[in-house]
């Protein structure tokens, strides 16, 4: 009877989960093994709810951006019986192994079940934030880097055209990796974006809006890049929604319009705010080359791991050189990466702060080159549709791993 993998997909969605997807199941049938997915994360494993995925389902999902088989933020952990159940419906379908896809997070309950429970689990590691470490990069950064950098090179047009000043918020919670991407945008002194406010460098209210008026002065306009995440001295967030999610973190959002309305009070300049939001990961039509790439190649480790019997581990992407750019995947343990935030170093920030050094320039710019378009269609991308079912439990019998 073949083996069979299981894989499923948590946390925020990003360009190249497909592309993971369709690694893991044509390399789980090269090697004679099923591939079933557990739906919307964590959650289809708990409530046992899975679908089938052959050559065929995944047939044309490369250019789709988002994950065919759904995602969630569910923690089988802060479920009653939640752990329980997610490990008998692991044995109940009949699955040898489980790929989970995803960030720190969904990659520390993985990791806490082999720990715990020795389930056989391959991480992958899947983020826009750039924040898990043991990996040079996640999969998904990459594009989010070509879309903030292009959000900011567009706006800055506007803010100059309008003597504005303008604010861009992007995601980013504890590690301000995309709001560092938009200092690609400007390539010499006077560029846009003019000020950069990190989670990893604390804000001062007062030093800030000094250099915002500066910078009025100097060029008419001012452009600001804010990481969502941004804090005060004493850590608390500058916006806050008043919520946590499933795994204890405060749920974010707004910061962009509390720093322009800030200014504006301060000033009373003209001022404008806009949200990259999803758009920084749902944006597949524009995914870089890079990032489908080492999407497909961290899905293919995953399997090849998973065959081989390599438990507790995770495809890292490893950098070999910038220029030209190279790079190869390595397994780490997950023990070294669940739940360990990778946070913008600080050699990688300006002295003051607000801007990015050459270094962190270096390690970036590798990650834009190239596109990967999807087809389009009348003017619009053509994406491919999930085809499979779900299907039922195989077995009713204790947990037992095989």
């Amino acid at each position: 009877m073949a083996k069979t993998v299981g894989i499923l997909t948590g946390g925020g969605d990003c360009p190249g989960l497909n592309a993971v997807i369709r690694a893991v199941v044509r390399s789980s049938d090269a090697a004679g093994w099923d591939t079933v997915a557990a739906l919307e994360g964590w959650r289809g494993l708990v409530d046992g709810n899975f679908r089938d995925l052959g050559p065929q389902a995944v047939s044309g999902i490369l250019p789709r951006g988002g994950t065919i088989i759904g995602t969630s933020r569910t923690n089988p952990f802060n479920l009653d019986g939640g752990v329980d159940k997610a490990l008998q419906n692991f044995a109940d379908r009949g699955l040898d192994a489980l790929v989970v896809i995803g960030g720190e997070d969904t990659l520390g309950v993985a990791e806490r079940l082999y720990r715990e429970h020795s389930l056989p689990v391959v991480g992958v590691p899947k983020t826009i934030d750039n924040d898990l470490s043991g990996t040079d990069y996640t999969f998904g950064f990459d594009t989010a880097v070509t879309i903030a950098t292009e959000a900011i090179d567009r706006l800055h047009t506007t803010a100059e055209s309008h003597n504005r000043v303008l604010v861009c918020e992007v995601m980013g919670r504890h590690a301000g990796w995309i709001a560092a991407a938009g200092g690609l945008a400007g390539r010499k002194a006077g560029d846009a974006p003019h000020l950069i406010l990190f989670p990893e460098i604390r804000f001062e209210r007062e030093k800030f809006l000094a250099r915002v008026r500066q910078c009025v002065t100097d060029h008419g306009y001012c452009v600001i890049v804010v990481s969502e995440g941004a804090r005060y001295a004493d850590g608390k967030f500058l916006a806050e929604a008043g919520t946590k999610d499933a795994f204890g973190h405060t749920q974010l959002g707004g910061v962009g319009p509390v720093v322009a309305n800030m200014v504006r009070e301060a000033f009373g300049y003209k001022f404008h705010w806009a949200v990259a939001d999803y758009l920084q990961r749902a944006a597949r039509h524009i995914a870089s080359k890079v990032d489908v790439d080492q999407a497909y190649a961290v899905g293919k480790a995953a399997v090849q791991y998973a065959v081989q019997g390599r438990h507790g581990v995770m495809p890292a992407i490893k950098r070999l050189s910038s220029r030209p750019y190279r790079w190869k995947i390595v397994p780490v343990p997950l023990a070294a990466v669940a739940n360990v935030e990778k946070t913008v170093p600080r050699h990688f920030i300006t002295a003051d702060g607000y801007g990015i050094t050459a270094a962190c320039r270096r390690y970036l710019e590798p990650l834009i080159g190239g596109e990967d378009y999807p087809p389009y269609k009348a003017g619009l991308p053509a994406y491919a549709r999930l085809r499979g079912k779900s299907v039922r439990r195989r077995l009713n019998t204790p947990y037992l791993l095989k």
